[in-house]
């Protein structure tokens, strides 16, 4: 349902001007707002994080506005003194670049006044949102990296184990990039890169290079989890976007089924199976720690997180491994250890997110999703097949499985919560404006004297309401017709 325009949205900041109300209109300003949006919407930025900074924006341009994420489009409702404004514009939240947030993230922190100002910063977003991802050669890198430091954690022992996986996660690496030349199909990456993984920790197995864990064959499966998209959803879900955090969370899963699939298909076309309910490895304090550190490198640069910013992450994901061997050396269950790290790393990232403005999800997410727990979920899955294969599947297989199962879904739950629950506190009670924000005097310019009504853009008072609806009426219109949001703008006049 329609909602009313965010209060905060009401007071101008210290750079808004009557000159620049005048001559910014609100097609111009809306295109602007609806722009950066969708570069933070569909790079990977939370949902929250991309209303505030929208909202923000619109009240530096002399806008209300509202932006209402969905997965597949992003709607505005835009209004000043004398227009109503709905407009579309088509994005999927499907890729993680926080190159490209952090850098609309700075555009959209620079005061904007004036038609040519305005067209400058639309050009800047134009070339943010079609800036490259990490190069082939330090993705291939950083795969190769990111698997040798997850067997690592989970206790790889042999120098040949070793060198079989980073060769298969690079072989992996450029077998996504090469695939992305031909096909946009978000599904298809992970399948081919876990296949080929599968295969190659099948052939391992039948020369005696690996263990009963089959880490040459999951390890670099694990680097492909979407451990962002999981948590991303869940902060949606405890939000009660319902809709967005659900449709996270299923794309999600999806890429988790066909890295599943890729994995089981390849080691069972050698007929090697997945073991089900192994006993995990314990592994020296150091070991985990620099190998954590190397982990989250690896994936800083999966997310194409500015160098910048790179020490953060890297420091608090070794420290969040540290109090995570701790607790397990004190006897904690698994989940137990995540959401102790998770939980420091949340209090501790939040404020130094806000203070030197970095976006949240960028370090947040890269400190903590090598403790995604890809290998319960992979286990669960050949249990799931062996279970349905097997006629003379017993008792000790379906416990396992279950086990895994639960285990794979504790851990997700308690990262989600000790990531989330820190932001959502400081976020509550410690104010959302940005610093600059904080410490500005209010304008004493007057806001517009009428919200967007919450109920269906119906007529209050003195506002647009009639041409609101009519509005609402086109663009549902243009909806209905084309089959998918349509970027077009409805804008509706004061009478």
């Amino acid at each position: 349902m329609p909602q009313p325009l965010p209060k905060q949205a009401d007071s101008r900041s210290k750079y808004s001007t009557v000159d620049k109300a005048a001559d910014i209109s609100i097609r111009n300003g809306s295109e602007l707002v609806l722009a950066c949006a969708q570069v933070l919407h569909t790079n990977g930025q939370s949902t929250h994080e991309t209303v505030q900074a929208a909202e923000r924006l619109g009240s530096e341009l002399g806008l209300r506005v509202m932006v209402i994420p969905r997965w597949e489009a992003l709607e505005l409702r835009a209004q000043d003194s004398i227009d109503t404004q709905i407009s579309f514009k088509p994005g999927s939240p499907t890729s993680v670049n926080m190159d490209r947030v952090a850098s609309a993230m700075t555009t959209m922190e620079n005061p904007v006044a004036g038609r040519l100002a305005i067209d400058a910063a639309l050009e800047n977003i134009k070339v943010i949102a079609h800036a490259p991802p990490a190069s082939t050669w330090l993705f291939t890198l950083a795969a190769a990296a990111g698997a040798a430091a997850m067997a690592a954690i989970f206790g790889v022992r042999h120098l040949k184990a070793e060198l079989l996986i980073v060769l298969s996660a690079a072989a992996g690496a450029v077998l996504r990039r090469t695939l992305a030349r031909y096909s946009a199909n978000a599904l298809l990456q992970p399948f081919c890169a876990a296949m080929l993984a599968g295969m190659i920790g099948a052939l391992a197995v039948r020369y005696n290079l690996s263990s009963s864990l089959r880490l040459v064959a999951v390890c670099p499966c694990m680097i492909l989890v979407p451990g962002p998209h999981v948590l991303n959803g869940a902060m949606d879900l405890i939000a009660a976007r319902i809709n967005l955090g659900a449709s996270r969370l299923v794309y999600a899963g999806l890429i988790i089924l066909a890295i599943s699939v890729g994995l089981l298909l390849g080691m069972g076309l050698l007929s090697v199976g997945l073991p089900v309910g192994e006993p995990s490895r314990v592994v020296s304090f150091w070991l985990d720690v620099i190998a954590a550190g190397v982990a989250v490198a690896a994936f800083s640069v999966f997310f194409s997180i500015p160098l910048r910013m790179l020490g953060w992450p890297v420091a608090i994901g070794m420290l969040a491994h540290a109090l995570r061997w701790g607790a397990l050396k004190a006897g904690a269950g698994i989940a137990t250890g995540a959401l102790v790290a998770c939980l420091s790393v949340g209090f501790i990232l939040t404020p130094v997110a806000r203070r030197w403005r970095m976006p949240f999800n960028a370090i947040g997410f890269a400190s903590v999703v090598s403790m995604m727990p890809g290998l319960f979920l992979f286990r669960t899955a050949s249990g799931l097949v062996q279970l349905t294969n097997n006629s003379n599947a017993n008792f000790d297989l379906l416990r396992a499985t279950i086990a895994d199962a639960m285990s794979a879904i504790t851990v997700i739950l308690a990262m989600s919560f000790g990531v989330v629950a820190p932001k959502i506190i400081r976020d509550r009670f410690g104010g959302s404006a940005t610093p600059r924000d904080r410490d500005s005097p209010v304008s004493l310019i007057s806001a517009p004297s009428c919200a967007l009504p919450a109920t269906a853009m119906q007529r209050s008072g003195s506002c647009a309401g009639k041409s609101a609806v009519r509005n609402k009426q086109d663009s549902q219109s243009r909806l209905d017709n084309s089959g998918e949001p349509n970027s077009g703008i409805a804008t509706g006049r004061r009478t």
